[in-house]
């Protein structure tokens, strides 16, 4: 991929007045020399990665409350100690602004809900934590949520933090058995949940799945309820929010001092493949690693108002609160981004004078393709994307909605790290389809089928050296076999992502999807994302997935496609779609059948499930099909299946 223009350049002041030229400036008076360019700061800061984390550390003003012995132990992958003998605690850098400034603000699909201003913050955060001891809860214990994206989720993350308990939380749209297969692995003792959740215009009432998860959870010392004003809360022993906060003379807010790598939070995998995989992340690691994507990647101030649309059980929502530790306002979006319209989100960056709006690669490709109205954003500054590779006509497509100043920031990492691998950069062009740097201190490479790192050419995501906020470990999982096994059977010593990506030689990265869903037609791999793009001038396509379906010993690749009109899917446009695919891509990337289907399945942070799908031509089952936002549509799939077998057979 090589597009010789680029969609935005930085402004001639930005070294001069961005964070990350401030802290280049610092890295070379530490180093003793000067980094010609971004690539050697970057090679620098995996080169030396004591010295490089060490500075990052004093540079963000990491609140220690005691200093470590050093910044990192022998490098282990895993099992490297970061800052060993420190002591901090999380809720207390988030939590150090203590002034009137808006810490965060509540919208739903209808309108703000809630705003709430630091001082206020910390006021709910130290009653929350006073009834949470009172509870019972302590440093280790669980605190599970099943919780709308509200002031409420924030307050309870921030309270456990104080005193040491671990957060874990899914999305209140969670059937029973989807919850379970998370929060049934951990222990709760406190679950907080919603009482009812809207989306789409509906509002869906949560107890009865509330009742039947707290019923299969013999740990839970105590159920709280976030209801809506005029919810009836009758069940024994259960308690409102307002009342469980309702604490006048609560202790003052007091901070536990814990070790760097105290578990913070546990996330989960998606479970579309088996059990969830429960990743226990540090505060530390977490903190340290959130705060430099967000003030050098990001360049996010205390004058920034930051918007990322997630709900509480994607890591994005993770990452978006620990921007409370820059001093900016968060806006904490809860309901779907389309509703009424899809101009809602970006109609709301005008309302709350949004800085930074970050959304997912399928709701930007969604825009472009209904051709949803652009207008100017004059407080908008940054839009990041991620979730899926962002399409080059989606990066245009953006620039344009967004406004010609305004830094277009694909972004690449995942929860395993509960951070990113790939992101922007203030200081660098930005080019269409392409993710502007690897992150300082992010040993990342392309390895080739041999295991060596390969430039514009296509390879494994792989990270060389370990980093702060790699998994404590996985739950349950005391040998540790779980997580080298997730991470470091391909390549031993070497963290070994799941994605297919290219390293340009300016530096940049463009995403290919994941490499489990790589095709391999013909002996040559070939990412799924390579397929999609050129679909993307296709007006009729709504909406695409890609596997391949085993014949003999070849495989072919099957395009099933959501037909955004009434016309259907003739042979005509059959032959449009392979045309299109053969001219902008290759006739290795032209699919071999072509499958109608009403819906592609997602994961509920909007990934397109293509293993899945990948799962059923090979006649597999498909494990925890709730873990999908639409495991219905599966039923298609198979379907599908059965008439292309029937097809071969004849």
């Amino acid at each position: 991929m090589n597009h010789s223009e680029p969609l935005w350049r930085p402004p001639p002041d930005a070294s001069e007045h961005s964070q990350l030229g401030q802290f280049w400036r610092k890295a070379e008076a530490r180093a003793g020399r000067t980094f010609e360019d971004y690539a050697a700061l970057h090679r620098w800061s995996v080169d030396d990665r004591e010295a490089f984390w060490g500075l990052y550390a004093e540079f963000a003003d990491i609140q220690f409350d005691r200093t470590a012995e050093r910044v990192k132990g022998p490098d282990r992958m895993p099992g490297t100690a970061w800052f060993p003998g420190a002591r901090l605690n999380y809720a207390q850098n988030l939590l150090r602004r203590r002034d009137g400034h808006t810490a965060l603000i509540a919208v739903t699909e209808d309108g703000v809900t809630a705003e709430v201003s630091y001082r206020q913050l910390r006021r709910q955060v130290e009653c929350c934590a006073d009834a949470m001891r009172e509870a019972g809860i302590g440093s280790g214990d669980r605190v599970a949520g099943m919780v709308s994206n509200g002031v409420e989720a924030v307050v309870a993350l921030l309270a456990g933090a104080s005193i040491g308990a671990v957060w874990s939380a899914c999305s209140p749209d969670f059937g029973a058995e989807a919850a379970l297969a998370r929060l049934g692995q951990i222990s709760p003792k406190l679950l907080i949940a919603s009482a009812s959740y809207c989306y789409g215009g509906r509002r869906y009432d949560c107890l009865d799945t509330v009742r039947t998860v707290a019923g299969e959870l013999p740990s839970l010392r105590q159920v709280v309820v976030v209801d809506r004003e005029g919810e009836a809360i009758a069940d024994p022993g259960w308690v409102a929010w307002h009342e469980f906060l309702d604490r006048a003379d609560a202790t003052p807010l007091a901070f536990a001092s814990l070790p760097f790598d105290h578990p913070l939070y546990i996330l989960y995998s998606s479970g579309t493949t088996g059990p969830p995989k429960c990743m226990v992340h540090g505060a530390g690691g977490s903190l340290i690693q959130h705060r430099k994507e967000h003030q050098l990647h990001t360049d996010v101030t205390p004058d920034d108002v930051m918007l990322y649309v997630t709900t509480c059980g994607w890591m994005m929502w993770n990452w978006l609160v620990t921007g409370l530790a820059a001093g900016c306002t968060l806006v904490l979006y809860d309901g779907s981004a389309a509703h009424p319209t899809l101009s809602r989100l970006w109609r709301l960056i005008d309302e709350l004078d949004i800085t930074i709006f970050g959304t997912s690669a399928p709701f930007l490709e969604t825009c472009m393709r209904r051709r949803t109205p652009t207008w100017a954003h004059p407080s908008l500054r940054a839009v990041l994307s991620t979730g899926s590779p962002l399409s080059p006509s989606a990066f245009s497509w953006t620039q344009a909605a967004a406004g010609a100043d305004v830094r277009i920031s694909s972004i690449a990492g995942g929860t395993d790290l509960v951070s990113c691998f790939v992101l922007g950069n203030p200081l660098l062009p930005v080019y269409a389809g392409e993710i502007q740097c690897l992150g300082l201190g992010m040993d990342v490479a392309a390895f080739d089928a041999a295991g060596q790192p390969v430039v514009d050419s296509q390879g494994e995501l792989v990270c060389r050296r370990p980093f702060p906020s790699m998994p404590v470990r996985f739950w349950n999982d005391s040998d540790g076999r779980a997580y080298r096994e997730a991470y470091f059977e391909t390549y031993p010593g070497v963290w070994h992502h799941g994605d297919f990506i290219e390293i340009t030689p300016r530096g940049g990265v463009v995403m290919y999807g994941r490499s489990d869903a790589t095709l391999n037609p013909g002996g040559v791999r070939i990412g799924t994302a390579e397929i999609y793009r050129p679909l993307e001038r296709i007006d009729w396509v709504a909406d695409a997935l890609a596997a391949g379906m085993t014949r003999g010993a070849s495989e072919e690749i099957v395009l099933f496609v959501v037909v955004g009109d009434d016309v259907g899917l003739s042979r005509a446009r059959v032959g449009e779609l392979r045309d299109v695919i053969r001219r902008e891509a290759s006739p290795r990337h032209a699919p071999r059948r072509v499958v109608q289907v009403p819906d592609v399945p997602r994961t509920r942070n909007g990934k397109l499930a293509e293993l899945a799908v990948t799962r059923i031509l090979r006649g597999e089952g498909v494990p925890n099909r709730e873990a999908l936002a639409n495991p219905e549509c599966l039923d298609a799939f198979e379907r599908a299946r059965d008439t292309l077998l029937a097809a071969a057979a004849k």
